[in-house]
């Protein structure tokens, strides 16, 4: 289970390593110092499992990521299980020292009727750190207006 967990991160590290080549000339990006409280990966999880896993790079200068989410299972008289999704690039992200927004595509979310879905709206507002120093934030679905997710801050 530790090694899917580690490839998992990994792929998601590749993954926002590959959106970060591909949009660093874009002009939507926003610089931010390599100190930046903003990058890293970030986790939130739902039922003691995954839920999100968000990957917050500056390897170009400018910030670039993506993000996994997870789908939860619950049938009855078994334990609730997490299973991966496709990593997802982010898009239009923006920190202004507090607040990172960005858009995700919503495509690929549930075919066919997604297809033609605009881009979900997210912000991840930091909130300080936990009593050991690990940073925190909460995630939010601007689009759908669902509730903040606490998220947790790791280092790669």
């Amino acid at each position: 289970m530790k090694s899917r967990s580690t490839f998992l991160c990994v792929l998601t590290f590749l993954i926002a390593t590959a959106a970060c080549a591909q949009t660093s000339g874009s002009k939507d990006l926003t610089a931010a110092p390599e100190s930046s409280p903003i990058v890293g990966v970030w986790r939130a999880q739902a039922d003691g499992l995954p839920f999100v896993t968000l990957t917050i790079t500056n390897e170009s200068g400018s910030l670039s990521g993506a993000i996994l989410f997870y789908l939860h299972r619950r049938e009855e008289g078994k334990p609730v299980t997490s299973t991966p999704g496709i990593p997802e690039p982010l898009f239009n992200l923006n920190f202004d020292g507090k607040i990172l927004t960005f858009q995700v595509s919503h495509r690929r979310a549930h075919p066919p009727r997604t297809l033609s879905d605009p881009p979900v709206n997210f912000r991840l507002k930091l909130t300080g750190a936990n009593a050991a120093g690990v940073s925190m934030g909460n995630l939010t679905n601007e689009s759908e207006g669902s509730p903040a997710f606490p998220m947790v801050r790791t280092d790669y």
